[in-house]
Formats: structure tokens, sequence, C-alpha cells
């Protein structure tokens, strides 16, 4: 099954948490220092929020579609090329507390997608170097492990 994610940062994890529980009614499915994501069952949505900076209104970081293989990446990331949009292609990557396989491309307004499988769990936030490879990357936007920022998912500027 596939799904489409919304990645959000957020300056107030715990109060967003409770209002996407009740939203959504379920609890997240993952819980981390800084992070929660949500496998939304109806519909079929796969929601991430990152914490930001204290006061901040809540942003857009990124999106993506999570898919169930690297097989089904990789059809992706040849059908977007073959569509002639830039992709840029990670694999083994560790990001938001899992490792997964991916390609990054932008929309018309520069928002970042990406579509990615998770292929196993991981005990750090992580970085993926994004779409443009600068090092600034998903759940980080400053290419650290340690220090989430509000600066956005890979392209999220």
């Amino acid at each position: 099954m596939s799904r489409a994610q919304l990645a959000l940062r957020v300056s107030d994890l715990e109060a967003s948490i409770a209002f996407y529980s009740k939203l959504f009614g379920t609890e997240p499915a993952k819980r981390r220092e800084g992070y929660a994501n949500f496998a939304v069952i109806e519909p079929p949505l796969k929601l991430v929020l990152i914490e930001g900076e204290p006061g901040e209104e809540t942003r857009l970081d990124h999106l993506g579609v999570e898919v169930e293989s690297t097989e089904q990446v990789n059809a992706a990331a040849t059908r977007l090329k073959d569509a002639g949009l830039a992709a840029f292609e990670e694999n083994d990557t560790s990001c938001c507390y899992a490792l997964q396989d991916k390609v990054w491309v932008h929309g018309p307004g520069k928002e970042p997608w990406e579509v990615y499988v998770v292929k196993a769990d991981a005990d750090t936030l992580g970085r993926s170097a994004g779409p443009d490879a600068t090092g600034e990357g998903c759940c980080t936007g400053q290419g650290t492990e340690e220090t989430p920022t509000a600066t956005g998912c890979a392209c999220g500027r």
C-alpha cells in the first residue's frame, strides 16, 4: 500500500501530537525526541511532525509518497527521470529515525517531494542529503544529526 506523506515542522510537538491524535483518531506510530509520525489508515497518510523553533508557526517541511519496496522507489526514479524531472536518489540513508531508500524531486513551487521506502528503524533522527545534495538534509536542515532546526527539509528553503 502506498500512501501520501505530509511532514510538518511544528513549534509545540506535544500540542501537535494531541491535536492530530484527535483529528485522525489514532496515536503516533513512532515517537522520538523532537519527532513523531502517524500511520493514518483512513485516509492513507503518513503524517510526520518535526519539532522546530519555539513560537514559529507550523510550516511545510516536505511531502512524500511512502512505498513498500526499493524496487518501487527505483521504478519511481526511472519514471520521474523519463518525464524530464531532475531527480536525486539516495540509498541506505538514515532520515527521520528510519533507514530508507528514496528519490527526491521539486514541484513547480520548489516544494520538495520524496518517494521512499522504510527499510528499518534507526536510533537517531538522521539526515538526508535531499534533492540538491548540498548536505542540508531531511529532518535537520543543517546536516547534523543532533540539532534539528527550522530551516527545512532537504530543500525546504
